[in-house]
């Protein structure tokens, strides 16, 4: 029987966001998850009938939200739903069942990269029948929804089997349960000359790869120890857990500590790489040897050819504005466009839609193709497999081939984590009002250029999104950028990115902080970033 059950709207969702991400504690008060689905379904159009997909990350809630999901799904109207097994779907084999089962749209439960467990975070999106991320005009649907949304339907059932794979009935609605894993390591399989791999691997090449206890562990044991061939044991923490064993899944050199050390050790793997919560963002080190996120989209536009899925080239490469500018060098070489985005995947989606760009990136370890309509971090684990695999050398032998083409890009980015919104605000409206005023002052990175408040005009569809970040740019080409992050759920993060550019034929071997050491203390003072936050060093260090 379904059930239209009365509510009052409280949720706080922001026009413009992919989802709604908030503590575990605040989605578990009543009806709260229940009025932001419904907020969704009733954003949308057209979708009588017609396929869901559902999956998470398996954090804490994860279970007992695609439960209300589905029953609310069969009650308003949607004629299948697709779930994975155990709840389980990374966000890349969302978008990629999404896409090859021709589904409406899907929802997809995570909180990315945040920390899972009783007291940690949760979150909800929804992506579109492209495979990804709701653009605003449905974003922005959601959320005016939500501050006004009165009822909501559900249907009145037992709870699916969701552990089963296999079909249910449930009212009028068919719900399928399918394996999260086969379908997506088969669009690896094509995309990738896994023959080559296999073999470089059966010769003595060795790897590690670190799961974080998150969605990738049944995905990295089908594919690089099943398909690929490595020993047992080279997936680390690839069990799933609830609350991610208690460790922050973010791939960076602070919460992949594990794998860096490993990495550091005078017996270290040839390769090692990690992916995050929900399985979209990746980290690459080789043998004491670390890859930037953003020379890591640089290496894998320039070298993508080599693998079978990317020889015919690239349409075009896209980065998002905070990103270094490695790919954009690529790009000339190649004689294809770059294209300079908002942080945010659904505006590379646009252009993987048009056909004008093939591989994208985003400093934050997220990069992906074409394949599908999120960043990929296993996708991007193997193109650097292939890569090793063709070109017979080592990272660090390649890294450096790489600089000596199109020089280096010195590059870091500052977290302060956790800041009070209010003064958080409070830095970024002194630091526009001061825009008109940079330019020809000088400081401890140098002359300011320029300094202006990014703004992107969409080539596919002519939309501007303003106020994307502040941007200072000094007379040698280096760069300073501050931006508010979203992805948290207590206070606000301020991001600041560092980047000096080096030619070929300058000094290529400096220390990242020796080299942006100036520049760091120029943010400092054009920002008082102390004197506005409180805080003498960043959170994080990336």
């Amino acid at each position: 029987m379904i059930q239209t059950v009365s509510t009052m709207p409280f949720n706080d969702q922001k026009p413009g966001t992919s989802g709604l991400r908030k503590k575990v504690r605040v989605f578990q008060q009543p009806h709260y998850a229940e009025n932001f689905v419904q907020s969704v379904f009733d954003s949308l159009d057209g979708f009588a009938g017609q396929t869901l997909v559902v999956g998470g990350d398996g954090r804490y809630l994860n279970r007992e939200v695609i439960q209300i999901v589905i029953k609310m799904a069969a009650a308003n109207g949607f004629g299948r739903v697709l779930v994975g097994q155990g709840g389980i779907l990374s966000t890349p084999a969302a978008s990629h069942l999404i896409r090859s089962s021709g589904a409406f749209g899907g929802l997809i439960l995570s909180a990315s990269h945040n920390p899972g467990g009783p007291d940690e975070d949760f979150g909800i999106k929804y992506n579109i029948g492209n495979g990804g991320p709701a653009p605003e005009k449905v974003t922005d649907a959601i959320a005016a929804r939500s501050l006004v949304i009165d009822s909501y339907k559900i249907l009145e059932a037992a709870d699916v089997d969701i552990d089963m794979i296999g079909t249910a009935q449930l009212a009028a609605m068919t719900v399928e349960v399918v394996d999260p894993v086969a379908l997506y390591a088969d669009l690896m399989e094509s995309l990738f000359d896994f023959p080559a791999i296999r073999a470089q691997i059966a010769g003595g090449f060795t790897l590690a790869f670190d799961s974080m206890s998150a969605v990738t562990g049944p995905y990295a044991v089908e594919i690089f120890e099943r398909r690929l061939g490595a020993p047992a044991g080279t997936v680390m923490n690839g069990t799933p857990l609830p609350d991610f064993g208690h460790h922050h899944p973010d791939p960076n050199l602070v919460h992949a500590k594990q794998l860096y050390d490993r990495m550091m050790a005078a017996d270290a793997p040839d390769f090692g790489a990690a992916s995050d919560g929900d399985g979209d963002r990746n980290l690459i080190i080789g043998r004491h040897s670390y890859v930037t996120p953003s020379d890591s989209l640089a290496v894998l536009a320039a070298n993508a050819h080599l693998a079978p899925g990317y020889k015919g080239g690239l349409k075009g490469i896209a980065r998002s504005m905070p990103t270094s500018g490695a790919a954009d060098r690529v790009a000339e070489k190649l004689g294809v466009p770059l294209y300079e985005t908002p942080t945010g995947w659904k505006f590379f989606g646009n252009l993987l839609d048009a056909g004008m760009a093939t591989i994208c990136g985003e400093e934050s370890a997220g990069t992906g193709s074409d394949h599908v309509r999120e960043k990929d971090g296993i996708w991007a684990v193997l193109l650097w497999l292939n890569i090793l695999a063709v070109r017979q050398q080592s990272v660090a032998a390649i890294m450096t081939d790489h600089w000596a083409t199109y020089g280096r890009n010195y590059y870091a980015r500052h977290d302060y984590e956790a800041i009070a919104k209010d003064r958080a605000d409070t830095l970024m409206a002194a630091l526009r009002d001061s825009l008109a005023t940079l330019p020809g002052t000088s400081n401890s990175g140098g002359t300011v250029k320029s300094a202006d408040d990014f703004a992107y005009t969409d080539p596919t569809d002519q939309s501007v999104s303003r106020n994307q970040g502040i941007r200072i740019l000094f007379e040698d080409g280096s760069r300073v950028v501050f931006r508010l992050s979203g992805t948290g759920t207590e206070g606000a993060t301020l991001r600041v990115y560092i980047e000096r550019y080096v030619g070929p034929d300058g000094d290529l071997g400096l220390e990242t902080g020796d080299a942006l050491a100036p520049l760091i203390a120029a943010a400092q003072e054009v920002a008082d970033i102390s004197g506005h936050t409180g805080m003498d060093k960043p959170s994080v260090i990336t």
